[in-house]
């Protein structure tokens, strides 16, 4: 018992460990030291409680005794410290994602938004959900589920509509791609998103998350292609749930901020658009989370070899020096054009999946080039995957994802108004 209740510090040393030092290039390792990282970062205190009972419990048993006993306790309480240590550094997404804000919209920017949206803008985070990371959903938003929007290859394909319980009318979009390596069984729009999406909903915005064919039956671009089909059906059916088809965001993470990015940079592509080409994919912004950008890996900036293997066994099925020119038509890097709508790309510096490097790369390009606002958030010690349940760093992303689109929808409402900018009011800044 005194063996097991040292090995299990030793596993608790290495979650610490992991946390400033993630597993970037080893194929084999960057998976566990994602998982160990993305759950240990973003919920520091539950661990650290279950880890506090867990050694009441040793103890009780009399396991704790003697040199490792000893060296047992005292690796606990480095380890405690470390990760103390770490979870400090998640306020600092408060003045990230604010900053960011302001170098690609302007000091001024919260004073843009039209007063009638001013009133329903979130300016704090939700410390209860933090506290209770398993609320993913809440009470005054309805999830209406698994609506038939296409069927290919014998699979139906389906969306998920969140809306507030009272159904407003004429309420902006968010249009959510899933992640998980467009691969079965590792993503679907069951899980993900989810806190956003609830939050939007409660907060005056209609949210809609999308199926799409997998990997390896699934070949690209039949995944773009999917949620090209999913926007359509959103653009003819969604005023029934409340949502205005003139306003649509795109967003999504891993995957889905590749395919989310993709989308927003290939309007209408006939090539993603087979059979209904005279559908308008437009879309008035994009907010893509820790995505691939680069297929071909251009820039040499992935740090190993395991997307690329990925994408030629299972995704794209060819081999990227045979067919170059398909690698690129698929890498939101070099679909870049001046056109492009405002992006907010939101990473984590912490990712051992897709690395920070290739997002800033991406936001380089983006700004040298394109005529809308480009804002970055690098997110101090967050893991791929840290929004998928609340925690401080995803609260704060979620605040300025809100007052982000909210600003973006203000700027259109203004142009539909004939305003040349919405209207100017005079508030405090929002407290991130």
């Amino acid at each position: 018992m005194g063996l097991l209740y040292f090995v299990t510090t030793l596993v608790a040393a290495w979650f610490a460990y992991n946390l400033y030092r993630p597993n970037y290039s080893s194929e084999r390792g960057m998976v566990p030291s994602f998982l160990a990282g993305w759950v240990v970062g973003e919920a520091i205190l539950h661990v650290m409680v279950a880890q506090a009972i867990a050694t009441t419990l040793f103890a009780m048993a009399g396991a704790i005794h003697g040199f490792l006993g000893s060296l047992g306790i005292l690796i606990t309480i480095i380890s405690w410290v470390a990760m103390v240590g770490h979870y400090t550094t998640s306020f600092r997404a408060k003045h990230v994602v604010e900053d960011a804000l302001k170098a690609a919209l302007g000091n001024g920017y919260q004073n843009e938004v039209l007063p009638e949206l001013q009133s329903r803008l979130n300016k704090s985070i939700d410390v209860e959900r933090i506290a209770k990371p398993w609320l993913l959903d809440r009470d005054d938003v309805k999830r209406i589920k698994n609506i038939k929007y296409d069927v290919q290859d014998g699979l139906n394909l389906k969306l998920d509509v969140y809306h507030h319980n009272t159904l407003p009318r004429n309420c902006p979009i968010l249009f959510q791609i899933h992640g998980g390596a467009w691969t079965n069984q590792q993503g679907s729009k069951n899980e993900q998103a989810r806190p956003l999406m609830n939050h939007l909903a409660a907060n005056g915005w209609v949210c809609v998350s999308v199926d799409y064919r997998l990997s390896p039956k699934g070949t690209f671009p039949e995944h773009i292609i999917d949620c090209k089909k999913a926007f359509a059906w959103v653009k003819e059916n969604i005023k029934q749930y409340g949502g205005n088809p003139d306003f649509i965001i795109v967003t999504g993470g891993s995957a889905g901020g590749h395919l989310s990015s993709l989308f927003a940079l290939t309007a209408n592509d006939p090539k993603f658009q087979p059979g209904f080409e005279e559908v308008d994919t437009t879309v008035q912004g994009c907010i893509p989370f820790y995505g691939v950008y680069d297929f071909t890996n251009t820039y040499g900036l992935q740090a190993n070899e395991g997307l690329g293997k990925l994408l030629h066994r299972s995704v794209m099925k060819k081999s990227l020096d045979g067919h170059r020119d398909h690698y690129l038509e698929a890498s939101p890097l070099h679909r870049i054009h001046e056109s492009a709508p405002p992006f907010f790309v939101i990473q984590g510096d912490s990712d051992t999946l897709t690395p920070k490097e290739e997002a800033r790369k991406f936001v380089e390009e983006l700004r040298k080039t394109s005529n809308q606002a480009v804002a970055y958030a690098e997110i101090v010690g967050a893991q791929h995957a840290f929004d998928l349940f609340p925690s401080i760093r995803s609260e704060y992303c979620k605040l300025g994802i809100e007052h982000f689109a909210n600003y973006l929808y203000s700027k259109h409402l203004a142009a539909r108004r004939g305003e040349s900018s919405p209207v100017v009011i005079k508030l405090a800044s929002a407290e991130y």
